[in-house]
């Protein structure tokens, strides 16, 4: 079985615990996911099936959205709805859209960030949440992010117990903390805040819509219909410029050789399609002026 498997990730499950039931579920060891999602996250989780496991870092690189709600007046040590509180400052009345369109307007675009002491992110060989569990602090690098869009979801703004809030929509690189970004929003209306609720939407060229359950994944493997829900490895490359090559390139391509740079080249890393089908990524050559060589190939048959 080989192809991308776009899983609407439940709550409560880490991305690792989906990997781990969907090898049970397909009796099958070579799967991967494409990106981490917090057990309280829902949403949009790729999961790549076989030879797909080779361009997971490709889809996990590219773009993110997300629907998330931010809850003004107290802040967590997981800056998520499941920490301890660390700081209240109640909220004594709604703020103004026009103001929250103006703090959003303000962190889009390249952004920097601190990741959050409860995160996977490496300092010194151990995973930061290891530090935090153990109630050590380290000094965490900061990291610089880009912010597509961000937008206000205008009806769903609250003001209740001195706590405000609103959703909003978010279209991210790869490294955002969406969780960090909310803290970020509360910091410029002066309070701390926190994310109370994730819904990632997409990732890469997939949306909600191309997503399954795993009751529909049951329901589709007693039907023995699962390949339905399985896109080509492809797909999961939509967002690299692509380029068709000849039977006599893909002799060489499959074979890893470094080829002539082609007149239509963009110098960005390119899919190399034989009859529709990905055969390698290339990328300009770095030493070599007019050369082109494989980052990854795909396809050797």
């Amino acid at each position: 079985m080989e192809g991308i498997l776009p899983l609407w990730k439940p709550k409560g499950l880490t991305s690792h615990d989906c990997v781990y039931k969907i090898r049970k579920l397909l009796g099958m060891k070579k799967v991967g996911h494409t990106g981490t999602l917090d057990p309280d996250v829902t949403g949009v989780l790729p999961i790549c099936l076989g030879r797909a496991t080779k361009i997971a870092e490709y889809i996990t690189d590219a773009g993110k959205e997300y629907e998330g709600e931010i809850t003004i007046g107290f802040s967590t040590t997981t800056e998520d709805a499941a920490g301890e509180i660390v700081e209240e400052k109640p909220v004594q009345e709604k703020i103004a859209i026009e103001e929250i369109e103006s703090v959003l307007k303000s962190l889009t675009g390249e952004i920097q960030q601190t990741p959050p002491m409860y995160s996977a992110v490496k300092v010194k060989g151990k995973r930061l949440y290891e530090y935090a569990r153990a109630g050590i602090t380290v000094e965490r690098p900061v990291r610089t992010v880009k912010i597509y869009r961000l937008k206000l979801l205008e009806d769903t703004i609250s003001l209740r117990d001195g706590l405000f809030s609103f959703r909003f929509s978010v279209h991210c690189s790869k490294g955002t903390y969406i969780r960090t970004l909310a803290v970020m929003i509360g910091e410029k209306f002066g309070y701390p805040a926190h994310m109370s609720e994730l819904i990632r939407t997409a990732s890469a060229s997939f949306k909600k819509e191309d997503c399954v359950t795993f009751d529909e994944l049951n329901s589709l493997l007693s039907q023995g219909k699962v390949q339905e829900a399985i896109f080509p490895l492809e797909t999961g490359l939509l967002h690299l410029p692509s380029m068709e090559i000849s039977d006599k390139l893909a002799v060489k391509v499959k074979n890893g050789a470094v080829l002539d740079r082609p007149g239509q080249w963009t110098d960005e890393e390119t899919v190399l399609l034989y009859k529709g089908r990905a055969w390698a990524i290339y990328q300009s050559h770095p030493q070599k002026a007019g050369l082109i060589k494989p980052v990854k190939v795909l396809r050797n048959e």
